[in-house]
C-alpha cells in the first residue's frame, strides 16, 4: 500500500485496513495475515492513546512519518503492533488486534502451540504479535519502502464491504477514552477477539489501609 493510504485521519485508515494483508518476512520464510480487527488511537486528542501526554522515547515512532510500525511492550509480557497514520508530527496509529494467518501457519503454530485452532493463532493483539514474531526490533519499520524483503508490508487484499464492518468501544480502555467506538472488526469472522470492558485495578488491602 502507498504511503498516501496511511497519510489520512486515523478513523479513515482503521476500518479501511480490514481485509488488507500484512506480510511479515522472517528468517523462516514469509507469512501473510488478513487483518480482521483493529482499534484506532488518535494521539494527543485521545486519552486512551500512549501519545496523549506527548512525545516520549517509548512512543516516538507514533510521531514519525505515516506508514511505519509502532511496537510496544505491555504488562512486561507481550508486544503489540500498530501502524502509524496521519501527518508526521501528529501521533495517531491503528492497533492490529486480530487476523487470519493465510501463509506461514506452521511458523505461527510453532510460536503459538497452545492455540486450539488456526482461528486462534492471531486472535488478539498479543497473540498476533507472537504468531508473527513481532518485537521491539521492528519498531519504526517502514511498511511502504517497496523492498520485497522488508520485514513488514501491507498488500491491498480484499477490503471489507461496508455491510460487513462493525464498530464499538475499544477493548480494555477506561476513563474518557472508553466512550470512543473506535474498535472495528469484520462481522462473524472467527478470528475476531472477544470484547472486554476496562477493569480497574484493585488496590491491595495494605495500600487501602494506609
Amino acid at each position: 500500500m502507498p504511503r498516501t493510504f496511511f497519510d489520512r485521519p486515523v478513523l479513515d485508515v482503521a476500518p479501511d485496513l480490514l481485509g488488507r494483508v500484512l506480510v511479515r518476512t522472517t528468517q523462516e520464510g514469509p507469512m501473510q495475515l488478513r487483518i480482521t480487527e483493529v482499534e484506532a488511537y488518535a494521539g494527543e486528542a485521545d486519552p486512551g492513546s500512549h501519545a496523549y501526554r506527548g512525545k516520549t522515547n517509548r512512543n516516538a515512532s507514533m510521531f514519525g512519518p505515516p506508514g511505519h510500525a509502532y511496537v510496544y511492550f505491555i504488562y512486561g509480557m507481550w508486544f503489540s503492533l500498530n501502524l502509524v497514520c496521519g501527518p508526521e508530527g501528529h501521533a495517531s496509529g491503528v492497533l492490529l488486534r486480530a487476523g487470519e494467518i493465510l501463509e506461514g501457519q506452521e511458523q505461527a503454530r510453532h510460536r503459538r502451540p497452545k492455540a486450539r485452532s488456526d482461528a486462534e493463532l492471531a486472535k488478539g493483539p498479543a497473540r498476533l504479535a507472537t504468531a508473527l514474531d513481532v518485537d521491539r526490533t521492528l519498531n519504526g519499520t517502514d511498511l511502504c519502502s517497496g523492498d520485497p524483503a522488508a520485514p513488514l508490508t501491507v498488500l491491498p487484499g480484499r477490503p471489507g464491504a461496508p455491510g460487513t464492518i462493525r464498530n464499538g468501544p475499544r477493548t480494555g480502555v477506561g476513563g474518557e477514552g472508553a466512550v470512543h467506538p473506535w474498535r472495528f472488526w469484520l462481522a462473524d469472522d472467527p478470528t475476531v477477539s472477544p470484547y472486554r470492558a476496562h477493569q480497574p485495578r484493585r488496590r491491595r488491602k495494605s495500600q487501602e489501609a494506609t
